[in-house]
């Protein structure tokens, strides 16, 4: 009699244990970013009165953050447990996930192009709303300043969009001793002359600044765009083929 000895599939523990690597920053990341969004809620206050989250007219930008940190921490956790219980439920949830998420960045990235002036049109009044909430929020207030600083602008479309705020209102009944101002992110540093407004703070919006900003970093823009999708690719790839060789180990006929 004579017995046959059959070569058993095995999972690559190449793949299994990349696969974990890949996603143990990503999770760790995650876990990070939502330390940091409760941190900055509690210092806020928020988790004291998490009404303030409903009462503010503006954007708060750490919502962004807790977003971008839960997705980041869920995805994580479910490429890391999927490789090493070798789970294919969590394998396919999450190049699943990636794989929607990698189709939303194309859509979005189409709909840009196409519809340009609905989109400027869209920033003006989201960043038109957030000039009025400006001192709402200390966060917001900081995004706002840093956005102007950096680019040297004021305002969505000029400097007189603050007087959409009510403490740097123009009008004479308004007590606040910013009245007929601009927050300081809008002054030029060190002026050598101030014989005109414009000596004084940029007079340039900020929609613009963006505009002409893009151009000249287009090669930037799509070099981060292009990293980000061949990161989304390799997670994709390896969650797949990790998956054939679990279903191959599982399923041998």
């Amino acid at each position: 009699m004579h017995y046959y000895r059959y070569e058993s599939a095995e999972v690559s523990c190449c793949y299994k244990y990349l696969m974990f690597s890949y996603n143990i920053v990503f999770w760790l990341a995650g876990a990070a970013f939502i330390a940091i969004g409760f941190w900055a809620w509690s210092e806020k206050g928020v988790l004291l009165d998490l009404t303030q989250v409903t009462r503010m007219h503006g954007f708060d930008p750490v919502w962004l953050v807790l977003v971008v940190g839960g997705v980041t921490f869920v995805l994580g956790f479910a490429g890391c447990v999927g490789a090493l219980r070798e789970n294919i439920c969590l394998l396919r949830f999450f190049s699943g996930v990636i794989g929607f998420i990698f189709f939303l960045e194309l859509t979005a990235a189409v709909l840009a192009i196409v519809f340009q002036e609905p989109l400027r049109e869209w920033i003006s009044e989201f960043f038109l709303a957030n000039v009025k909430a400006y001192r709402d929020d200390i966060d917001l207030q900081n995004l706002i300043d840093s956005l102007q600083r950096l680019n040297h602008c004021c305002g969505a479309k000029d400097p007189n969009d603050w007087n959409l705020n009510v403490y740097f209102n123009c009008t004479k009944d308004n007590p606040s001793r910013e009245r007929c101002g601009v927050p300081f992110s809008c002054c030029i540093s060190d002026p050598a002359v101030r014989n005109s407004w414009s000596d004084s703070i940029y007079v340039k919006g900020c929609i613009a600044a963006l505009e002409e900003w893009l151009p000249r970093n287009i090669y930037i823009v799509a070099g981060v765009f292009i990293v980000i999708s061949l990161l989304q690719m390799v997670g994709i790839f390896l969650a797949r083929t990790l998956i054939g060789d679990i279903e191959k180990v599982t399923f041998p006929y």
